[in-house]
């Protein structure tokens, strides 16, 4: 009894019980707030320091770990101690911005986070007792997190059929205008390779018919290293001028505005908004990218046969570049006609592209014997 007794006393281990301490715990227990910080703060440094052997530019570098900053001091906590339903309510709360802004900061908080994995998933578990998982979970995490697959363009057979088959469902069209605008659009896009907002801010006057052999057109394509939007040419090649006669001749002058302004929009949007639909404009508002994605979506759906059953613009700009490649346009050819600055970028597009090793070093080999014969 005594010993029971003596069992029962307060401050004393149940009996039958071992008191179990993990390496963890107890490296944790003898850490301080203090500690966390200051190696939250090493990691910051240590991410900028990874990201700019990358080349990135110093603005870009502070914007990758702003959005870290941002949702750890509005919570006060070190990264690893958030969870997703806070992240969740900051996004839909206080730091609610555009949907695309909240997807990017979404995006550089799990690249962080896929650093922190890599490099200090041990040494934090170890001395903090925690264990380091992005917060951007499967329910919150954007669509694409950087891990991007092949974006798989059709044949070009499948194009052909498919813009063959589109135009000849124009006549039938309730629109007939807007239905020939958004095809006129998709293969302008096809055979230039424009971006789709590039494509949506041409003007009557960025056209230049006389230009290069078949004319071409003026973009604002996307800047480098921070410089901003560069303007450069964009090529029509003798399809494209074909076609773009046709739609300025034929089409064009049937939307509400002066088809004959410098400023008009190449590409106008059928509708003015509300509190100027009376007024005689001389240049109506440009069509937005995301029409120009849900009209080439939806005609692609209509009239695309093969495995691609669906396009998008940017879908569009990679078969462009892979059907000229496999054409036998150079690449840097294709690369000056999507507009890139570096070949690496050009490279990325042309993943699916059709090459024929043996057939390449074959012609190699005639080359090199033609080039002898003439030597000798």
């Amino acid at each position: 009894m005594g010993g029971a007794d003596a069992q029962g006393q307060p401050g004393e281990g149940e009996c039958g019980l071992a008191d179990v301490l993990t390496l963890q715990h107890r490296a944790a227990e003898a850490s301080s707030p203090e500690a966390e910080h200051a190696l939250y703060q090493d990691t910051l440094a240590e991410y900028c320091w990874a990201r700019d052997v990358a080349g990135l530019a110093p603005s870009t570098l502070h914007g990758l770990v702003q959005p870290v900053m941002e949702v750890c001091g509005f919570y006060d906590v070190v990264p690893w101690r958030l969870s997703a339903r806070e992240v969740d309510q900051y996004f839909a709360g206080v730091g609610k911005r555009g949907h695309t802004t909240v997807r990017s900061k979404m995006t550089r908080i799990d690249g962080y986070f896929a650093f922190l994995e890599q490099r200090y998933a041990g040494e934090i578990l170890r001395r903090f007792g925690a264990m380091v998982e992005s917060p951007v979970d499967a329910f919150n995490r954007p669509r694409h997190r950087g891990d991007f697959g092949l974006r798989i363009p059709p044949s070009a057979r499948a194009m052909r059929e498919f813009f063959s088959a589109w135009r000849q469902s124009l006549p039938a069209s309730r629109k007939y205008p807007v239905a020939a605008r958004n095809y006129v659009m998709s293969k302008i896009a096809y055979l230039s390779g424009v971006r789709a907002a590039e494509l949506c801010a041409v003007r009557m006057g960025d056209v230049h018919w006389e230009n290069g052999q078949w004319g071409r057109f003026l973009v604002n394509g996307k800047g480098a290293r921070g410089s901003g939007p560069r303007q450069r040419e964009a090529f029509l090649f003798a399809d494209g001028r074909e076609l773009l006669w046709w739609y300025v001749e034929e089409i064009r002058g049937e939307f509400r505005d002066d088809a004959s302004d410098a400023l008009a929009p190449l590409f106008p949007s059928e509708r003015l908004p509300g509190s100027l639909a009376a007024l005689n404009l001389a240049v109506a508002p440009a069509m937005v990218p995301d029409t120009f994605r849900r009209a080439l979506k939806h005609a692609s759906l209509e009239h695309l046969t093969g495995p691609v059953t669906v396009l998008f613009p940017h879908l569009l700009r990679h078969a462009c570049a892979t059907h000229n490649y496999e054409a036998g346009m150079p690449l840097w050819d294709v690369q000056v006609l999507l507009g890139h600055v570096w070949a690496s970028t050009t490279v990325g597009y042309l993943a699916t592209a059709r090459s024929d090793p043996e057939r390449s070093s074959l012609e190699s080999s005639r080359r090199a014997v033609r080039r002898l014969s003439q030597e000798g």
